[in-house]
């Protein structure tokens, strides 16, 4: 049905728009000479610049007298200089002093799941739960928060396979009132009957939620490394097997704690703090007084010492058939999660940069985290598997570098019916590691390693964990300019080296979920030996 149109109406105002005179500013005669809007009437609206004084300020266009010369800010005037100084207890106390009100403070210790060989394997896991609880000095850790609070600052203790990180932010004038807690909990906690048993309820509570995520990642890092290096140091589960979640005691933390929390192996690190004051509230909370397990008497268990073992790399495989939950939200399909694992080198190899770029090349993420550029998309894991197989919905590279050894792997999911093509796809894509980088895809690779290596040097907590690392592994820290040069050093034949490196080293295979038909380690080391095809395997369909 057509609407009704008024061709009156429509007339009147084309009319009235035609006959409307043009609007023009009034200029009065007298300002014609005094600047302003220009005084002919027919002529341009410009602006005019005015003579008149209508300030008794000088001018802009002047210097200003008897004005000190202006001093600017220049890239080196701050001086971050990390500073390390070793007690008389062995303890390293590293720091660097930056710009700002607030400060980060903590001690890195070595410590963590690869030296739980004599000990039921969750130490470090109830540890990590039993962190800033209560002390000698603090009777419950509500009196540990407030004291914070005081201060603006909060808390947080992680682990990881060979190190413990006890950490704390706050105002800086607050610096003795925080390393006095950090002291406290590291060297003299209570380890309360009640706060054991609550750590091993949340610990337990863990576990059980771990099973019922759709994400399965710190599962399968587990199962990887336990594949890797079967039964011994790195291979030891990060997280409490249920099994030995009621076998743990307080005698067996404390002898625990009593042979790997000592200051020798300790780092108490800074960030915006003056290093002479950090050393002597070292030397007040950390040098003098006594330890909980050297005041009171731990029953005698074995072992007498601390595990030295070097990381021995197996390979291997390790699965588990069973059912893992969905995302219901999103309605995306059951997946079944495979990692495949090479050996990798340690952060004090030669090969670390090169495998550094090799990580950052490789890239990969989720189907649904494309994100825009710098992200990922133009990594090799995206181009070559996530946007040409529809039935891929993650591939991500992984490098774990630790003390003595390292992990290069890659984790994908797919639906349970594609485990064997999703097996070939990221067995094809490690083999092609060792191919000749583009010159545009290293530049790449090497420009975005650098630039997330310095934006995450802007964040205090991040510098702190890398002065207390670095400082744990070497007694010193290398300057961020460092890595950057390194990182510009590598080559294609360097990223070839090191693939091949990694390649000639049996396979570690990790699988969960749905995952009937998923081909034999064997098998994926005959590939990556070959051609990177898996034996009897049809070429690979886009469509399928």
């Amino acid at each position: 049905m057509a609407l009704p149109f008024n061709t009156k109406a429509l007339t009147n105002r084309l009319f009235l728009r035609k006959c409307c005179t043009i609007w023009r500013p009034y200029v009065s005669s007298s300002s014609s000479n005094e600047g302003g809007r220009a005084s002919i009437p027919d002529g341009p609206t410009v602006n005019i610049p005015s003579k008149e004084v209508v300030t008794p300020m000088p001018p802009l266009s002047q210097p200003v007298p008897d004005l000190a010369p202006v001093q600017y800010a220049r890239p080196g005037d701050q001086s971050n200089v990390t500073q390390v100084t070793q007690l008389s207890n062995g303890l390293r106390v590293a720091s660097e002093n930056r710009f700002g009100q607030f400060c980060t403070v903590g001690v890195v210790i070595d410590s963590g799941p690869r030296y739980e060989l004599p000990y039921p394997s969750g130490v470090s896991h109830f540890l990590e739960k039993l962190a800033f609880q209560s002390t000698q000095s603090f009777g419950e850790k509500d009196i540990i928060f407030k004291e914070l609070e005081k201060h603006g600052g909060i808390c947080d203790c992680q682990s990881s396979r060979d190190t413990f990180v006890y950490a704390a932010s706050a105002d800086s004038r607050g610096l003795e009132s925080v390393s006095q807690i950090l002291a406290d909990v590291v060297l003299r906690p209570r380890l309360a009957a009640e706060e054991i048993e609550l750590a091993r309820q949340a610990v337990k509570f863990e576990l059980e939620t771990l099973g019922m995520r759709p994400e399965q990642e710190p599962i399968l890092m587990d199962m990887i490394h336990a594949a890797a290096f079967r039964d011994n140091t790195l291979g030891l589960p990060k997280l409490c097997p249920p099994e030995n979640a009621d076998k743990i005691d307080r005698d067996m933390l404390l002898n625990y704690l009593r042979h790997h929390h000592t200051p020798e192996r300790m780092v108490l690190a800074g960030v915006g703090v003056p290093h002479d004051d950090l050393v002597r509230l070292a030397e007040k909370f950390f040098a003098e007084g006594s330890a909980t397990w050297e005041t009171e008497k731990v029953a005698a268990k074995e072992p007498s010492g601390v595990d030295s073992s070097i990381a021995q790399y197996t390979g291997g495989a390790k699965l588990e058939e069973c059912a893992i939950p969905v995302y219901a939200a999103v309605g995306l399909p059951e997946l079944a999660h495979v990692v495949i694992g090479l050996k990798g080198c340690s952060h004090q190899d030669k090969d670390f940069i090169a495998a550094c770029v090799l990580n950052i090349m490789m890239g990969g993420g989720g189907s649904f985290s494309a994100g825009g550029p710098g992200k990922g998309m133009y990594t090799r894991l995206y181009t070559n598997v996530l946007n040409r197989y529809h039935w891929m919905y993650s591939a991500t590279a992984y490098n774990h570098a630790y003390g003595d050894s390292g992990l290069f792997c890659i984790h994908a999911t797919a639906p349970p019916t594609h485990v064997r093509s999703l097996v070939e796809v990221i067995t094809r894509e490690l083999y092609t590691m060792q191919a000749k980088p583009g010159d545009q895809e290293l530049r790449r690779a090497k420009t975005q390693l650098q630039s997330m290596l310095l934006m995450n040097l802007e964040a205090r907590p991040v510098v702190f964990e890398d002065i207390g690392r670095q400082v744990l592994a070497t007694g010193e820290r290398r300057r961020p300019e460092h890595f950057i040069q390194e990182i510009e050093k590598i080559t294609a034949e360097d990223i070839q080296n090191v693939a091949r490196r990694f390649l000639s080293s049996p396979p570690a295979l990790a699988a969960r979920g749905e995952i009937k038909g998923i081909p034999d380690v064997k098998d994926i080391q005959t590939a990556l030996g070959g051609e990177g095809r898996l034996p009897g395997n049809r070429r690979l369909s886009l469509f399928r």
